[in-house]
């Protein structure tokens, strides 16, 4: 993330027709950048609470694209873990403190803790070596379970991030189906390719003329909810029926 400001100027400097910035980070790096290069993104993130459009419906100057909003899912993902794990009492929820919506997410997912009444321990991780300090803390603490947020560090870390949540046998709820096909236990959040294939058709229309003031910012409607069998049994976690029949992926 740190080399963002400089990627996008190079592309500034180059006068390419589009920008497409597939996610929070590059988005945020790009608005300042240029305010006549067309930027497309696809964000986890509210646009307008960052500033890079008016409003949704309304985005104004060059910027537009899909949001997912999946930092608003933490509510609805910590419930589904704690229905797979009703005796837990403690979970912990890793967060990039980097991310421009990591507090958001942590105070919706503190705010359905509450109300299930679980003791939610937030850990913070920015690097490969916080990442594992943070699963060490988490052993400390006797976690009986794990949040892990929406962020790009922590997609592109998700084979470490899995295999030290199966090596501590902490059950793991995911955003991205991504991860559960790399050996998480469960995911939920959005189709990311249907995300994607949302902003390369507005990618495609304003290389054919149109301006991004005229194109209302995009809301992921496709969310999936999958659950790896194999980890459950290997974590020694019987999945009912009714939540495999929820899912809509079940991996053997």
């Amino acid at each position: 993330m740190k080399r963002l400001p400089a990627l996008i100027a190079d592309l500034v400097q180059r006068n390419v027709s589009v920008i497409a910035a597939t996610s929070t980070p590059a988005a945020v790096a790009a608005k300042p950048a240029t305010s006549t290069i067309p930027i497309v993104f696809e964000m986890g993130s509210d646009p307008v609470e960052l500033g890079l459009v008016a409003s949704l419906s309304r985005p104004g100057g060059n910027v537009t694209g899909v949001s997912n909003l999946t930092v608003e899912l933490g509510s609805k993902q910590l419930g589904l873990l704690h229905e797979l794990v009703p005796g837990t009492t403690v979970i912990a929820v890793l967060v990039n403190p980097n991310f421009a919506g990591a507090e958001k997410q942590v105070r919706d997912v503190e705010a359905a803790a509450r109300t299930l009444g679980l003791q939610l321990i937030v850990l913070r991780a920015s690097t490969d070596r916080e990442i594992e300090t943070a699963f060490t803390t988490m052993a400390r603490h006797s976690v009986g379970a794990l949040l892990v947020s929406i962020d790009p560090f922590f997609i592109a870390r998700r084979d470490q991030i899995v295999a030290l949540a199966v090596r501590h046998t902490i059950p793991a709820m995911y955003l991205l189906r991504e991860f559960a096909v790399a050996g998480g236990l469960m995911s939920y959040g959005i189709d990311l390719a249907d995300a994607y294939r949302q902003a390369g058709i507005y990618t495609g229309r304003i290389l054919r003329g149109e301006k991004p003031a005229d194109l209302p910012v995009q809301r992921s409607t496709k969310f999936e909810f999958v659950i790896n069998i194999k980890t459950a049994k290997a974590l020694g976690i019987e999945v009912p029926i009714s939540m495999q029949l929820l899912a809509n992926e079940v991996i053997e």
